[in-house]
């Protein structure tokens, strides 16, 4: 913003020079602080001049908030925010905890965080650094230069452009080979949330499975004791297990809820279950795009709304 002001005053003294009395006399110019102002009547150049600054900035501003683009880079003090500025992704300390963790939250509350990179391998300084590379990998760095995290995608991207959706993942995909496709996202790497449109369970070709962990504790987001998973044997059911013993289940899907759940429409949530020869997995909708809800494995292993 300091640059923008000074290129605005560049034009000013360049365009508004006085070169006799005649030229002074077309510009009411006071200075007030910081602050010129003229009769425009008199500039018609100088109001397109700042209108094609303004309009640009805006534009420049606006289209790479949520992006990063091929060998970018983000610091610590440094975010993503999604488009409709719901969703920030950047570093975060969480509770009285030092160490510096990669991780998305809630823009209007960072509290509320939904994802983290490398909950195993904090970062001790302020100094992480997140980079997509020239062949389409999302690559952290802590303090000393070492790699902690990767997407780890295998092949090369052509396009590569990594980006922060208002759903809350944090997508990666080839702009020119798979424009329509995603190479990684972290929606596939769930942690102790469960957002609209995420899945948990498994998908069936590769044996892969999606589950939420609660966090170690309110300062420490590595892996906790309880697990929030999908039984794919028999009807599908969600339970919450502590290691290898089941402490909850909800009973078998019906339909239209997990258990005895009334044939009623739920009026914040729709939960849904799909079962086919390619994978098993539960999600949920949201009733309307004007409620914020998410699904989250507490430290003392409740599932909370």
């Amino acid at each position: 913003m300091e640059f923008m002001l000074q290129l605005l005053k560049s034009m000013v003294a360049f365009f508004y020079t006085p070169i006799n009395c005649n030229i002074c006399r077309q510009v009411e110019r006071t200075r007030l602080g910081e602050h010129w102002s003229f009769n425009m009547e008199t500039a018609p150049v100088f109001t397109l001049i700042c209108f094609v600054v303004l309009v640009f900035s805006h534009s420049e501003l606006s289209e790479e908030a949520d992006v990063l683009g091929v060998e970018g880079s983000i610091s610590d003090g440094e975010t993503l925010i999604s488009s409709l500025e719901t969703f920030e992704l950047g570093f975060f300390s969480p509770g009285k905890s030092r160490n510096r963790y990669l991780g998305i939250w809630y823009k209007n509350s960072p509290e509320a965080v939904v994802w983290v990179a490398n909950g195993n391998n904090p970062i001790a300084e302020r100094k992480g650094v997140l980079t997509l590379s020239d062949t389409g990998n999302l690559v952290l760095f802590n303090q000393t230069n070492s790699v902690i995290w990767s997407s780890n995608v295998s092949g090369t991207a052509q396009d590569p452009v990594a980006r922060l959706l208002d759903t809350g993942n944090f997508v990666l995909k080839d702009n020119k080979s798979m424009p329509e496709s995603y190479l990684w996202q972290s929606f596939d790497h769930p942690s102790d949330t469960l957002l609209p449109g995420m899945k948990i369970g498994w998908n069936l070709k590769t044996g892969e499975e999606r589950y939420l962990t609660s966090w170690k504790s309110a300062d420490d987001p590595s892996p906790g004791n309880f697990t929030y998973r999908l039984d794919k044997n028999g009807l599908p059911q969600l339970f919450i297990d502590r290691g290898s013993v089941k402490i909850y289940r909800t009973g078998p899907w019906n339909g239209i809820g997990f258990g005895a759940v009334p044939a009623v429409s739920n009026l914040f949530f729709k939960p849904i279950v799909i079962s086919n020869e390619n994978e098993v997995y539960h999600t949920y909708e949201a009733a309307s795009e004007a409620i914020t809800m998410r699904l989250w494995l507490n430290r003392s292993g409740y599932v909370q709304r």
